[in-house]
């Protein structure tokens, strides 16, 4: 893998949160960093990427004082996208990231009760509802829906982007689909739960999702309007 400075950083938080959730301090340990790096660097991603891995961590780090366990929350958010395949049905991406993340973490020794909550939290990105009182659940949510809450222009290039990444779904499905998601999203009872990060990312983006909506709704041109 090629170590370019946001590689090397990257690694650095991995090793950081994988020691702090009780992992063996070796070689191991670097090497299943290199591997998780390599899958979110695969060439279909184009919103799943590192630049989501870097955002939600940010966000993690930044509302650090939040959490219960803080270093289990990384290690979520390293795993939540470790598998990413467009194709896949359903939560099939995220059963198959926490199924990765329990394989590999019991490998370089991380403690079974670790193990589990972190396949939890992994879980819980797949619809993003959490239960009352989940602190850890919460940040790793609300750290995964960010973006929702970023500029108008900012929100349209993550739209792009995952419409890049279903380039083989041709687009009344897509735009079915991608819709049906929106929806659900919009039906949560809120988009984020931690107070600090709510006051200031529900309602712009709602606004964001709203608007994502209303573009995918509508009736596309016919032949007779295309003048």
């Amino acid at each position: 893998m090629r170590q370019t400075r946001l590689v090397v950083d990257l690694l650095d938080r991995w090793r950081v949160a994988a020691l702090g959730a009780g992992a063996r301090p070796d070689a191991e340990s670097t090497r299943a960093g290199e591997q998780l790096l390599t899958r979110w660097r695969e060439p279909h991603r184009h919103y799943h990427t590192v630049a989501h891995l870097t955002a939600v961590l940010d966000v993690v780090d930044q509302h650090a004082e939040l959490a219960d366990r803080v270093d289990v929350v990384r290690l979520a958010a390293w795993w939540h996208d470790a598998v990413y395949d467009p194709r896949a049905a359903g939560d099939a991406n995220e059963r198959d990231s926490a199924a990765l993340a329990d394989s590999v973490l019991t490998g370089l020794g991380v403690p079974a009760p670790t193990v589990a909550e972190v396949r939890r939290l992994v879980l819980l990105t797949a619809g993003h509802e959490v239960a009352p009182g989940d602190t850890d659940g919460a940040l790793l949510c609300d750290a995964d829906l960010a973006v929702l809450a970023t500029s108008p222009a900012a929100y349209e290039r993550y739209a792009a982007a995952v419409r890049r990444e279903y380039a083989h779904v041709p687009e009344p499905a897509f735009r079915a689909g991608r819709a049906a998601v929106l929806t659900g999203l919009l039906t949560l009872p809120a988009l984020f739960r931690l107070p600090p990060l709510a006051s200031r990312w529900e309602v712009p983006a709602r606004d964001n999702v709203r608007r994502e909506l209303a573009a995918l709704t509508e009736p596309t041109a016919g032949p007779a309007d295309l003048r």
